[in-house]
C-alpha cells in the first residue's frame, strides 16, 4: 500500500492535471510514480530533513533526455542510442542542490533501491552498456496502461520532480532566514538561539546540518585557545588555534572534514558506531591520531566500548584493536558539543557560531549570494 506524506496531495494534483479522471489509477498502477513517492517525503518537513536528490536526479536527466528527442510523443525509442553518461552526469550536477552529486545513483544505486521496494516488478528504471557508456530510461516505466489506453506519464515524472525541488528550496531558504533571524535576536534572546542550534544537532537532522554546526560550534569552542610554542626556546610565540573545513560537506570523498591549526589535529565527523567506517578513516591518514565528532547521545565510554566490542568480532589479535583505538584522540558526541555551545555564548561567540552556520549553509544548500 502507498504510504501517504505531505507531498502526496502535489503528486495527485499534477497526475490529475495531466491525465483526468485515470490519475488516481495512474497513481496506483506506476512503480516510478510511487517510488518518487517514497523519495519526496522531506519535501515539507524543513530543511533541517535530509533531501533525497541523487536518484531522483537520476530519474530526472534520463526522464528530461527521453523528452528532449521527443520519444515521449514517438515509438521509436527502442531504436535509439542513448545518452552518454558524461551528459547526463553534467546535467545532474547542474541542477539545484546537485553541484555535488556522485556518480553513484546513474550506475547503480537508483536500480539496487528500487528493487528493494519493487521486488516483483521485473523492471529496473535504468538500462545502460557499460562497453559504450550509453544510459536509457526504462521506457516500460513511463507507460501505463488504463483500460486498453496507454498514458505516456514522462513529462509529469518533471513536473513532479521540479515541484520537489521548489520545495526543498523554499525550505532552505526559510531556514536561512530563521538563522539571519537568530543573529538579529543574539543579544536579547541567548537561549532561544541556542536552542535553535542545539535543535541542529538533533539525530533526525541532515548530516549536512550536523556537520556545519558541529564545525560552527567547534571553531568557536578553539578559536579563544592558544599554545605558545616556537623553534628556539628564547623565541616562544602565542599562537591561537584555528579550525579549518576542508573537503566536501558529508561526502563520501575521503578526506578529512576538519583540520587545526597548529596542532595538525584531524576531525572525522560520523553518523555511524560502525567500526569500520572509523578504523578505514584511520586507515586513510596511515594510522595518524584522529579526533571523531559523532551524531549520538550515547556517552563517549559506552560510543568507545561500542567500537571496541566490533573490533573484537573482525580482528581477533589483541594488538592490532589496541593500536586502532589508541588512534582515536578524542570523541565528541551531541552533548559534549553542546555544552561547548554553551562555553561559547558565556564568552560571547555566540553570534559567530551563527555566522559560520549561515555561510556554510549557503555554499552547500546553493544559497551563496
Amino acid at each position: 500500500m502507498m504510504r501517504e506524506h505531505s507531498f502526496t496531495p502535489v503528486i495527485r494534483r499534477i497526475l490529475s492535471d495531466e491525465f483526468g479522471s485515470v490519475s488516481e489509477q495512474i497513481l496506483r498502477q506506476s512503480d516510478l510514480v510511487q517510488y518518487i513517492n517514497v523519495k519526496t517525503v522531506s519535501a515539507s518537513r524543513g530543511s533541517k530533513a535530509r533531501g533525497s536528490f541523487g536518484n531522483l536526479y537520476a530519474i530526472y536527466v534520463l526522464v528530461e533526455d527521453y523528452i528532449n528527442r521527443g520519444f515521449h510523443v514517438s515509438e521509436d525509442y527502442e531504436d535509439a542510442e542513448g545518452a552518454r553518461f558524461s551528459d547526463l552526469f553534467k546535467r545532474q550536477r547542474e541542477l539545484p542542490f546537485g553541484s555535488k552529486l556522485q556518480n553513484h545513483a546513474l550506475n547503480h544505486r537508483l536500480n539496487q533501491e528500487f528493487r528493494k521496494y519493487f521486488p516483483i516488478s521485473g523492471a529496473q528504471p535504468i538500462l545502460r552498456d557499460n562497453e559504450s557508456h550509453q544510459y536509457w530510461i526504462n521506457e516500460h516505466l513511463l507507460k501505463v496502461e488504463i483500460e486498453g489506453q496507454e498514458h505516456n506519464i514522462a513529462e509529469a515524472i518533471i513536473r513532479i520532480i521540479d515541484a520537489y525541488i521548489d520545495a526543498k528550496q523554499e525550505s532552505f531558504h526559510s531556514f536561512i532566514r530563521d538563522c539571519e533571524r537568530m543573529q538579529s535576536i543574539s543579544d536579547e534572546s541567548p537561549k532561544e538561539v541556542v536552542d535553535f542550534i542545539a535543535s541542529l544537532l538533533r539525530p533526525n537532522v541532515d548530516a549536512r546540518l550536523f556537520e556545519i554546526v558541529s564545525f560552527a560550534i567547534l571553531k568557536a569552542h578553539y578559536g579563544d585557545k592558544a599554545i605558545f610554542w616556537g623553534w628556539e626556546l628564547d623565541r616562544i610565540e602565542e599562537e591561537r588555534l584555528v579550525l579549518y573545513k576542508t573537503g566536501r560537506t558529508n561526502a563520501n570523498d575521503g578526506g578529512i572534514d576538519f583540520v587545526m591549526r597548529p596542532l595538525g589535529r584531524f576531525f572525522q565527523v560520523t553518523e555511524t558506531l560502525d567500526v569500520r567506517k572509523y578504523f578505514l578513516d584511520i586507515d586513510k591518514v596511515q594510522k595518524y591520531p584522529i579526533t571523531f565528532v559523532v551524531k549520538a547521545e550515547m556517552d563517549v565510554s559506552e560510543i568507545q566500548q561500542a567500537i571496541r566490542e566490533q573490533a573484537k568480532d573482525q580482528y581477533p589479535v589483541r594488538a592490532i584493536i589496541k593500536r586502532y583505538m589508541e588512534c582515536i584522540e578524542e570523541i565528541i558526541n551531541t552533548p559534549i558539543l553542546i555544552a561547548r555551545l554553551q562555553k561559547v555564548v558565556q564568552a560571547g561567540g555566540l553570534n559567530t557560531v551563527i555566522e559560520e552556520i549561515v555561510k556554510h549553509s549557503r555554499v552547500e544548500f546553493n544559497l551563496a549570494v
